[in-house]
C-alpha cells in the first residue's frame, strides 16, 4: 500500500484498494458445520455495535420526558421506529456482505470525485454531531458520579481515545464483548429502575398500539406537543453513521462470496444478530419511556436534563418512596456506559467514512484525536461561556441532532438504490420488491419528519 505523503511510512495512506476496516476484515472465521446456536454465536457481535447508536445519550432525554409528559402514549412510536431500524440495518449489513464494499466505498465508487468529497463532508458533520452527544453524555455522567467541575469532566472525555486503541490490540471479538457488556449494564440498570417504579402493565402494553393522539399538534401547557416528541423519537432513531458502520463490520466474518449458499446462510445469521441486538435496544428505549411514565408522570418539568433526572431519582417528592441516592448513581453509571459505547462505534465509523469516501487511511489514534478535538471545541466553548450550565449543554446536544437529520437522506437513498439493484447485488441477493417499496416510503417519511424537526428547532432559535 503506497503512502500519499511520505512513502510507506507516511501517516496518510492510499486506501483505494483496501478492504473496509482492513485490519479486522474477515478476521473471524465462522464454523462451516455445527448447530444453529453455534453458528449464531459466531456471527453475533456486529449487531451490538450497531444497536449502540439506538440507545446513545442523545435519545435519553426525549424518551424519559415523553413518558413523563404523555404517559405511555408514545410507546407505539418507539416500536415503529425499531421496526424501521431493523429493516434498514438488515439492508446495510446485507450490502456489505454481498458486495464486499461498505456503504461509503460503494457510494464513492459510483459518484464523481467532487460528489464523493461533498458526501464525505456531510457525513463527517453528522459524525461530529454524534460525537458531541457522546462528549456531553459522558461529561455529565462524570460530573454526576464524581462531582468534578463540568469543564474538567468535558476535558476528561478527550482521553477515551486510548480506550479503543487498547481494545483493538486484543481483536475485534474483544471489542464486541466489551460493547455487549456495557449494553447489558444499561439493560439491567433500567430493568431494575422500571421494576421498582411498578408501571401500569395494562396501560403499558396498550401504549404499543398506535393512536392518532401521538401526532397531535397541541400538547399540555408548557411542554412540547406529542407530534414534536414523536418527531424527536423517530428523527433520532436511524442515525446515518449506523448504516455505514453495519455495512463494514458485517464483513469481519470471513465468508466465501463465490459460494452462494454459504453467502446466503451468512446473510441470514447477520440478520438474526442484527434483529436480536436491535430488539435489545428497543427494550431499553421502551424502558426509558416507561420509567418516565411510571415514575415521573406529572413532573416533566423536573426531568428535562440529565442532571434533573439524576436528582429526581433521589427526590421522594418526585420519585416517591423508592427514591434513593443508589438509583441516581445507577442512572449515572448507565449514562457513562452509553457514552463509552458510542465512543467505540463512532471511532470505527470515522475510519470507515474517511477511507471509503476519500480513499485515505489515517492512523486510528490521529483520526480519533482530530474528531474528538473538533467535537470538544463547541462543548468546551459552551461550558466556559455559560459557566458549566447543564441546560446549555443539553441545548447544544439538541442542535447537534440537526446535522444528523440533514445527513440522513444522503445515507438512506444510496443504500436503498444499491440494495435493490440487480447489477450491484446480483439477482439472488437484491431486496424484495415489497421491501424496496416500504424502504422508499420510510425514506420519504423520515426525510419529511426530519425536515419538519429541523424547521421547528430553527424556529425556536429565531
Amino acid at each position: 500500500m503506497e503512502s500519499v505523503t511520505n512513502g510507506k511510512n507516511g501517516l496518510i495512506q492510499n486506501a483505494a484498494d483496501d478492504a473496509s476496516l482492513a485490519e479486522v476484515n474477515g478476521s473471524i472465521v465462522p464454523p462451516k458445520n455445527g448447530y444453529f446456536w453455534r453458528k449464531l454465536w459466531a456471527f453475533s457481535g456486529p449487531g451490538a455495535l450497531v444497536a449502540v447508536g439506538y440507545m446513545d445519550p442523545g435519545n435519553w432525554v426525549t424518551s424519559v420526558t415523553g413518558g413523563a409528559t404523555y404517559h405511555y402514549l408514545l410507546l407505539s412510536i418507539v416500536l415503529i421506529s425499531s421496526l424501521i431500524a431493523m429493516m434498514l440495518q438488515y439492508m446495510a449489513g446485507k450490502m456489505g456482505m454481498v458486495t464486499g464494499e461498505d456503504l461509503a466505498q460503494a457510494t464513492r465508487n459510483r459518484t464523481s470525485k467532487g460528489g464523493g468529497i461533498a458526501l464525505w463532508i456531510i457525513t463527517e458533520l453528522a459524525l461530529m454531531a454524534t460525537d458531541i452527544a457522546e462528549v456531553i453524555g459522558g461529561a455529565i455522567a462524570l460530573h454526576l458520579l464524581f462531582g468534578w467541575s463540568m469543564i474538567v469532566s468535558v476535558l476528561t472525555t478527550a482521553f477515551d481515545v486510548l480506550l479503543l486503541l487498547l481494545l483493538m490490540r486484543f481483536g475485534f471479538r474483544k471489542i464486541e464483548a466489551i460493547v455487549i457488556t456495557l449494553i447489558m449494564t444499561i439493560l439491567f440498570v433500567f430493568l431494575y429502575l422500571v421494576v421498582l417504579s411498578r408501571p401500569d402493565i395494562a396501560a403499558m402494553f396498550g401504549g404499543y398500539l398506535p393512536k392518532i393522539q401521538a401526532v397531535n399538534t397541541h400538547g399540555v401547557a408548557g411542554a412540547d406537543s406529542p407530534l414534536v416528541m414523536t418527531l424527536g423519537i423517530i428523527g433520532a432513531t436511524v442515525m446515518p453513521h449506523n448504516l455505514y458502520l453495519h455495512s463494514s463490520i458485517a464483513q469481519t466474518r470471513k465468508v466465501n462470496r463465490e459460494n452462494k449458499e454459504e453467502l446466503k446462510e451468512s446473510v441470514r445469521f447477520m440478520a438474526w444478530d442484527s434483529n436480536i441486538q436491535l430488539s435489545m435496544a428497543f427494550v431499553i428505549n421502551s424502558m426509558l419511556l416507561i420509567l418516565g411514565a411510571a415514575m415521573f408522570f406529572g413532573h416533566a418539568d423536573s426531568v428535562g436534563t440529565f442532571g434533573q433526572m439524576y436528582n429526581a431519582l433521589g427526590d421522594k417528592t418526585i420519585a416517591g418512596a423508592i427514591a434513593s441516592p443508589v438509583l441516581s448513581t445507577l442512572f449515572a453509571v448507565a449514562l457513562l456506559a452509553s457514552g463509552q459505547n458510542s465512543t467505540i462505534t463512532g471511532t470505527l465509523t470515522g475510519e470507515i467514512i474517511m477511507a471509503g469516501f476519500l480513499h485515505l487511511r489515517v492512523p486510528m489514534w490521529l483520526r480519533r484525536v482530530i474528531t474528538r478535538g473538533l467535537a470538544l471545541i463547541p462543548v468546551v466553548a459552551f461550558t466556559l461561556i455559560y459557566g458549566g450550565a447543564e441546560d446549555k449543554l443539553d441545548q447544544l446536544l439538541v442542535y447537534s441532532q440537526v446535522f444528523l437529520s440533514v445527513a440522513l437522506p444522503f445515507a438512506m437513498a444510496p443504500l436503498i438504490w444499491m440494495t435493490s439493484s440487480k447489477k450491484i447485488m446480483g439477482e439472488e441477493f437484491i431486496i424484495s420488491k415489497w421491501m424496496t417499496i416500504v424502504a422508499w416510503l420510510v425514506f420519504l417519511l423520515l426525510t419529511g419528519l426530519n425536515i419538519q424537526l429541523v424547521i421547528q428547532i430553527v424556529g425556536k432559535l429565531l
